[in-house]
């Protein structure tokens, strides 16, 4: 059984948050989501995840039944350190299971990297191996000290290296993969004598090492896999990687990205072939673009299903769903629940909340249609409101197919507009209107003559 042990109890003090480490985001998903699926990716049938500060707010984000959760006690005086957190787990490791150690803050660690560790493990016969990367400035990490067999004979701590083990490049990476019998045999060995009174990981190569067992390196190609998340500046470069990742695919998929460094695209999102992203847009959660559509500047998508050949220009749309061949935009509004037709077009300044719209129906410019069923081939003209609120409770409002709204008319919900129904312009309808009726509802025009003259408004001061 291949298992996976998440550290992920630190505070992250660094941070300087009130939410643990681990569930801040890069590209719409918590840092351990990525660890998570990178597991999942390399056939991890079992997760363990080290929680301490705020543990409640992880577990609670959590929900999957091949997680199993243990705690690192927090209490004044307690022993930390890595092989501490390690010890939590201790009783869900089974004798003759690969158990991979992963660190919960790392989320550009991929599942090939972690499939090729296993595999380096097991065909090795290593009770222990460690993940390494070469880098040019190794400063800050640990440094692996090979025998010359190609074997770990040690991991040496900055602090503890002299000048000569100054210069190995080579790090640890703070991954590693184990045996389990020979894991668990080698943390109650470990002790905790040192300056920091903690226990490090790290000690089990050395005790496995002392026991006779063989403890092998693997050394990935890309080192960024291994950049862990401990301050808001190294989060901002952790989500420009990923970002940066989540394009390249993108690209290399069929769609055109004009401006890949100012697109910023969510890792769930998905995005059909020849489809053209211009800079400034933001597709966000589990949204889905279809093909050939045109996406324009400071457009934001939020977990919403977009057709083929649709057109969107600067505009808001949330949790909706647009089928093909729309317009929308500039500065249009999709609110929660909005669902459109085919060839609908949503144009400047029109807001669209909980409404159903049928194809060719358009809303061209500064108009608010909530709470609505709108048929197909309906015109609502500029300044049209949908009222559909009194204060305590909201109406809905239903227009059927081959209506045409009349510029500035108010619809106070409920009220129904049946087929062919013209409602002039100015109108505030709040009565039915039949099929194939002219609705006029408003005071007829009357012009006082010399009214001004009368007042005397136009003798200037």
């Amino acid at each position: 059984m291949n298992i996976s042990i998440i550290l992920a109890a630190g505070e992250g003090t660094r941070m300087k948050s009130n939410i643990p480490k681990v569930m801040h985001k890069i590209c719409g998903k918590y840092l351990i989501d990525y660890v998570l699926d990178a597991c999942k990716g390399a056939k991890i049938e079992k997760n363990v995840i080290i929680v301490g500060h705020g543990k409640d707010k992880l577990i609670d984000n959590l929900k999957d039944e091949s997680i199993i959760f243990r705690e690192q006690p927090i209490y004044e005086g307690a022993p930390y350190g890595t092989g501490f957190a390690v010890m939590q787990a201790i009783d869900v490791i089974p004798d003759d299971s690969i158990v991979t150690i992963l660190c919960g803050d790392t989320p550009l660690i991929n599942d090939d990297t972690i499939t090729r560790l296993i595999e380096f493990h097991r065909n090795g016969n290593y009770a222990g191996t460690v993940l390494t990367a070469i880098l040019e400035d190794a400063t800050g990490y640990g440094r692996i000290v090979r025998k010359e067999s190609g074997e770990i004979d040690r991991i040496v701590e900055q602090k503890d290296a002299n000048n000569d083990e100054l210069k190995i490049k080579e790090v640890n990476s703070g991954m590693y993969c184990f045996n389990g019998k020979a894991l668990k045999e080698a943390l109650n060995k470990i002790e905790n004598n040192n300056s920091q009174n903690e226990y490090y990981l790290t000690d089990v190569v050395s005790i496995l090492n002392n026991e006779g067992y063989k403890v092998g390196a693997y050394t990935i190609d890309n080192h960024i896999e291994i950049y862990g998340v401990n301050t808001r500046v190294q989060l901002a470069m952790g989500e420009q990687e990923m970002r940066k990742r989540i394009n390249q695919k993108l690209m290399l998929s069929g769609v055109t990205i004009i401006d890949p460094n100012c697109t910023y695209i969510d890792e769930d999102v998905i995005v059909g072939r020849d489809t053209i992203i211009y800079p400034g847009v933001v597709l966000e959660g589990n949204t889905i673009i279809g093909e050939n559509c045109i996406i324009r500047g400071n457009t934001r998508i939020i977990n919403s299903k977009i057709g083929n050949s649709v057109e969107i220009e600067s505009s808001l749309i949330e949790e909706s769903i647009v089928d093909d061949k729309c317009h929308l935009g500039p500065y249009a509004h999709l609110r929660p629940k909005s669902k459109l037709g085919k060839n609908i077009k949503i144009g400047n300044f029109v807001e669209i909340k909980n409404a159903t719209l049928g194809d060719n129906t358009k809303a061209s410019h500064l108009s608010y249609v909530g709470d609505a069923d709108v048929g197909c081939n309906v015109n609502i003209g500029c300044g049209v409101v949908f009222v559909n609120y009194n204060g305590r409770e909201k109406f809905r409002t239903t227009i059927e197919d081959n209506a045409f709204i009349g510029s500035n008319s108010n619809l106070v919900a409920p009220v129904h507009v049946e087929e062919w129904g013209y409602i002039a312009a100015g109108s505030t309808i709040t009565e039915d209107v039949g099929k194939g009726d002219l609705s006029i509802a408003r005071a007829r025009q009357v012009n006082k003559a010399g009214w001004v003259e009368k007042k005397g408004l136009n003798k200037r001061k």
